[in-house]
C-alpha cells in the first residue's frame, strides 16, 4: 500500500506555470509507475502523464510539450511541471500509483486527495 499527498495547486493566469508535487509514503523506486490524472467539472477523470520506475515518461496529447513529469527518488516525490497553462487545464489534479504494461498505464486504487488548479484571468 501507499499513501499519496498532492500539493501545489492554485489560481494562475493563462500562459502561466505551476508545479504540482505528489509525496509518497514509501520508496517510489519500489512502485511500478506513478501518474497524474485530472478531472474537470462534469468530465471524466483523464490520464495526464505517467512515469515508470525506469524513468520512462508518457503524456496525453493535450499536454505534450507543455507539461513535464519528473521524480526525486531521495524525496519519494513526483512532480508535474505545467507551463503555458490554458483555461481548459482547469481541473482537480490527482496523483496515482499503478503499473505500466507495454505503453499503457493501469491505475491501482491508490489515489491522493487531489489539488485544484484553476487557470483564469
Amino acid at each position: 500500500q501507499v499513501q499519496l499527498v498532492e500539493s501545489g495547486g492554485g489560481l494562475v493566469q493563462p500562459g502561466g506555470s505551476l508545479r504540482l508535487s505528489c509525496a509518497a509514503s514509501r520508496n517510489i523506486f519500489t512502485i511500478n509507475a506513478l501518474a497524474w490524472y485530472r478531472q474537470a467539472p462534469g468530465k471524466q477523470r483523464e490520464l495526464v502523464a505517467h512515469i515508470t520506475g525506469f524513468g520512462i515518461r508518457g503524456y496525453a496529447d493535450s499536454v505534450k510539450d507543455r507539461f513535464t513529469i519528473s521524480r526525486d527518488i531521495a524525496k519519494d516525490t513526483v512532480y508535474l511541471q505545467m507551463n503555458s497553462l490554458r483555461p481548459e487545464d482547469t481541473a482537480v489534479y490527482y496523483c496515482n500509483a499503478g503499473v505500466v504494461r507495454g505503453d499503457t498505464y493501469y491505475p491501482d486504487d491508490y489515489w491522493g486527495q487531489g489539488t485544484q488548479v484553476t487557470v483564469s484571468s
